[in-house]
């Protein structure tokens, strides 16, 4: 359903035009993942749930993939108006 985004926020990962929040990689820092299981979980994962920011009007995607050590990690990200792809925070799942 969202196949067209979700290659989208790949090709961003594979050409590193991409920044993090603070609170991305400090949740990140807490679950012990590299940015290495970030990008793995981008590239491997599936959208599985997209929600709008009712203030801003900006769609955010739920992408859960596989990290290095095959765990499963959700990374909350969006795109900027700047076609930069936004990591908003990334957990467990």
């Amino acid at each position: 359903m969202h196949e067209r985004i979700l290659k989208r926020m790949q090709e961003k990962i594979r050409t590193r035009q991409y920044v993090m929040t603070l609170h991305a990689e400090e949740e990140m820092n807490d679950d012990g993942l590299t940015i290495f299981d970030v990008e793995r979980g981008i590239l491997t994962g599936q959208v599985i749930e997209r929600q709008k920011d009712h203030q801003t009007g900006e769609w955010k995607y739920l992408v859960q993939g596989q990290t290095m050590a095959d765990r499963v990690v959700v990374v909350v990200n969006k795109l900027s108006p700047t076609e930069k792809l936004v990591i908003i925070t990334v957990y467990l799942a």
